[in-house]
C-alpha cells in the first residue's frame, strides 16, 4: 500500500514539473505578445519641436540615452553624445541583470517602422519581439497622451545619427523568465487642459516618471502607500544617495514651498539664464542623479503644473537626511 501511494506521488510530482515546464515553454516562447498597430507619422515641424521638448527636459529620453559627464553636478550630457546610447544599469547597482541603453539616433532605428518604436516606447517590446526591462519607464509613457508620443517619435528620428552600438540587454535568472510578463498594452490618455493644472501637472510629473526615483521601492515595485515620499537610493554617478521627499508635509516634504519656491529650484540650474556654471565634483563628494539642467529647461507653466499637483498627493513624513559626501564607487 505504502508503495502504491509513493508511486502515486512520484506519478503527480513528475506531471506537476512537467506542468511547469510547459507553462515556463509557453511564457518564454509566446510571451510577450502584443501585436504591432498600422501607424505611419507625419514629422512635422510642430510635432518636432514638440517632441524635442519632451525627449529633453521632461520624459529625459537622452538622460540614459546618452553619455552623462558625471565629474559634474548632476552629470549633465556629454555634448556630442545625445542618442548615442551608453548608461548602463546592471547588478552592481541592483538590478537583475545588465541593461545598458541602446542607441537610439537614425543610426540604430533606421530599420525601426514608427509601429516598432511606439510599441517599444510605449508597452516594452523590441523590435524583434524581446521583453524590454522597465528601467526604461514604458508603462509611464503607455499612459500619455498617443500625439505626445507621436512628437517623441519624430524628434528622435531627427537626431544627428551616431555610430554606436551597445551590449545586448541580460537578465539573471528568474527575471529572465519573469520579464516576457512584464509588457502591456499601453493605456494612452487625452492630454489634460492646460487650465485644469493639477491633472495637467499629474500628467507631465507621470511622464517625468518623478515617482520612481522619488518613491520606496520592495523588490522592484513602487511602495503606493510611500509615493513621492523619498528615501530611495539612487546611483549618483559618484555613489548612491537618497531621493528627497517631495509629498506636501511641511516639516520634512516641500509642504512649506511655494509656487516660486519650487520654480526657482530648477530654474537655478538653467544654463540659459547665465547665472549657473557647471560644478565639478570630485569622486566621493556629495553630487546628484537628478538631472537639473533638463528639468531646468522645461517652462515655468509646467513647473507650476507639477507644484500644483504634488500639493494634492498624500503628504507623508519622512525625513531624508541630506548628504555631504557619497560612498565611492568599488
Amino acid at each position: 500500500m505504502m508503495r502504491k501511494l509513493l508511486k502515486i506521488i512520484l506519478v503527480l510530482l513528475v506531471l506537476a514539473l512537467l506542468a511547469f515546464a510547459g507553462f515556463i515553454g509557453y511564457v518564454v516562447t509566446f510571451l510577450p505578445n502584443i501585436p504591432l498597430e498600422k501607424v505611419e507619422i507625419e514629422y512635422t515641424h510642430d510635432r518636432i519641436k514638440r517632441g524635442e521638448y519632451l525627449v529633453k527636459n521632461v520624459a529625459q529620453c537622452l538622460d540614459c540615452h546618452s553619455e552623462r559627464e558625471w565629474s559634474k553636478f548632476s552629470g549633465p550630457l556629454k555634448p556630442g553624445t545625445e542618442g548615442k546610447g551608453g548608461e548602463k544599469f546592471d547588478q552592481k547597482a541592483g538590478f537583475p541583470g545588465s541593461y545598458t541603453a541602446p542607441n537610439i539616433t537614425p543610426h540604430h532605428l533606421k530599420d525601426w517602422s514608427d509601429a516598432e518604436l511606439l510599441r517599444a516606447i510605449t508597452s516594452g517590446v523590441s523590435r524583434d519581439g524581446r521583453p524590454l526591462f522597465p528601467i526604461m519607464p514604458y508603462p509611464n509613457y503607455g499612459k500619455m497622451d498617443r500625439e505626445d508620443i507621436y512628437a517623441i517619435i519624430s524628434y528622435i528620428r531627427s537626431l544627428p545619427s551616431i555610430e554606436s552600438t551597445t551590449p545586448p540587454a541580460k537578465s539573471d535568472f528568474p527575471m529572465s523568465i519573469i520579464i516576457h510578463g512584464i509588457p502591456s498594452k499601453p493605456s494612452f490618455v487625452a492630454k489634460p487642459s492646460r487650465s485644469d493644472k493639477v491633472a495637467y501637472g499629474g500628467y507631465l510629473a507621470n511622464a517625468s516618471v518623478c515617482a520612481e526615483c522619488h518613491t520606496k521601492t520592495n523588490r522592484g515595485q513602487i511602495i503606493e502607500e510611500l509615493m513621492y515620499s523619498g528615501g530611495r537610493f539612487v546611483d549618483s554617478g559618484n555613489g548612491a544617495v537618497q531621493s528627497a521627499n517631495i509629498t506636501p508635509d511641511k516639516e520634512t516634504g516641500i509642504g512649506a514651498w511655494s509656487e516660486k519656491d519650487f520654480i526657482a529650484r530648477f530654474k537655478a540650474f538653467d544654463k540659459n539664464s547665465g547665472n549657473y556654471e557647471d560644478d565639478s565634483v570630485k569622486p566621493g563628494d556629495f553630487n546628484s542623479p537628478m538631472p537639473w539642467q533638463a528639468y531646468a529647461g522645461m517652462s515655468d507653466e509646467d513647473l507650476a503644473a507639477i507644484y500644483a499637483y504634488l500639493m494634492t498627493v498624500k503628504p507623508i513624513q519622512n525625513k531624508v537626511p541630506k548628504q555631504s559626501s557619497v560612498p565611492k564607487k568599488q
